[in-house]
């Protein structure tokens, strides 16, 4: 995964239209792709991820 793009919390929340809060719930729940630890109090998350995680969201919709 040598071409991965990690985008930051925020941007998570733009593209999800989540708060940082409910992330953070699903994170702990399994239901979120992981975050990369990129420090003690820094985060980031594989764009590729967010993006197929949301089209799941998108393809379930309808049944």
């Amino acid at each position: 995964m040598v071409n991965a793009i990690l985008i930051s919390m925020r941007d998570v929340c733009a593209l999800t239209s989540l708060s940082r809060t409910m992330i953070n719930r699903l994170r702990s729940t399994g239901q979120f792709p992981a975050a990369v630890e990129l420090g003690e109090r820094r985060v980031a998350f594989v764009r590729s991820e967010v993006l197929a995680w949301i089209e799941q969201k998108i393809a379930g919709r309808n049944g």
